[in-house]
């Protein structure tokens, strides 16, 4: 059976020689496509990934998690502050809608 060649597995160090392979700048790319798409989709772009990250982080706290590696730590606190987000981008839309 042949490997799918789209699964990469991913760089370790190497036990040997002890050498770490190239420090990978994926959460910069995720950065750039969720500003991007920020950009272009305005404050629909806001509500959903807060409403996403709230569902997240919900389910989350529901399965035990307390403390979060987000900067506010605690998971209630990334709840309000996501709660908060999605209401701000809601305000947006409702403010575009009447502007127009």
């Amino acid at each position: 059976m042949s490997r799918d060649p789209r699964l990469v597995e991913p760089q370790r160090v190497d036990q040997h020689s002890g050498h770490e392979s190239p420090y990978d700048p994926l959460r910069l790319c995720v950065f750039a496509t969720v500003a991007l798409l920020g950009w272009l989709l305005g404050p629909a772009a806001v509500v959903v990934f807060a409403v996403v990250g709230f569902v997240g982080y919900w389910q989350a706290r529901r399965g035990g998690l307390l403390r979060s590696r987000c900067k506010l730590g605690d998971t209630r606190l990334v709840l309000v502050y996501l709660a908060v987000v999605a209401a701000a981008g809601g305000t947006g839309i409702a403010l575009g809608w009447w502007v127009w």
